[in-house]
């Protein structure tokens, strides 16, 4: 097992991190940093606690025991209405199916995030409409989900999940639902994408030519880390 090297800063640290459910250890004291601009592969077998470890990493689930900073700020400390605030401003998602909405085109989906934050319907859709074209979907904007393919969906997602320039991408099974050839397309776009806007990024699979995207991988078993390997950038498998 390697070690994240002594003069890094992490952006987003966890410490002695506890979760259960019941009688089911899902973390039993994980302790991990993400640095800046990383990218990091959660990989393990179904029920290994990669899942929980998202979602407590991410201020979705709170922890029984441990902590989670991010920049220094310990995230345990905010009530729900910060937490809601810290996930909208400074996090972005990515899901297996994507999770956007039916009813509103590709740039509206885009824009509802910063929407959210307070930024004006009009300039949103403008900022919305320049992810989507950088990401490879321009004279597409005006698509409703159900008229894109899978891949083009989830090119979305990512717009949608970096348009408010979020310090950490949380990715759960991002080509879950796509074939091996369209997945390794949306992975090289969310890779690609959040190392150029300064983001880092946590994926959470059990593919392993999925993981390899990544910088660095770690593997969870049993809700503790027991692998951590690390690729230079550049020379993670394309």
């Amino acid at each position: 097992m390697t070690s994240a090297p002594a003069s890094a800063t992490p952006r987003l640290q966890a410490r002695g991190l506890v979760k259960s459910y019941g009688p089911t250890t899902a973390l039993a004291g994980v302790d991990l940093d993400v640095a800046e601009g990383e990218s990091l592969a959660v990989t393990g077998p179904s029920g290994s606690g990669k899942s929980t470890l998202l979602h407590t990493l991410a201020g979705v689930l709170t922890p029984d025991a441990g902590s989670v900073r991010l920049r220094g700020r310990e995230v345990a400390d905010l009530n729900e209405r910060e937490r809601s605030l810290l996930r909208r401003r400074h996090y972005g998602f990515v899901f297996q199916f994507g999770q956007l909405l039916s009813e509103l085109t590709a740039a509206e989906n885009v824009a509802l995030p910063p929407m959210l934050l307070g930024t004006s319907r009009n300039q949103a859709l403008t900022h919305a409409r320049q992810w989507l074209g950088a990401l490879g979907l321009a004279g597409m904007e005006d698509r409703r989900p159900g008229e894109l393919s899978g891949g083009q969906a989830q090119r979305v997602a990512v717009a949608r999940a970096l348009i408010t320039g979020p310090d950490v991408v949380f990715a759960d099974e991002p080509t879950g639902a796509l074939d091996q050839s369209t997945g390794a397309e949306v992975m090289q776009v969310l890779t690609d994408a959040t190392r150029a806007a300064g983001a880092s990024l946590v994926v959470v699979t059990h593919d392993r030519d999925v993981a390899a995207w990544c910088s660095r991988r770690i593997e969870v078993r049993d809700g503790l880390v027991v692998a951590d390997e690390r690729t230079p950038i550049g020379v993670a498998a394309r």
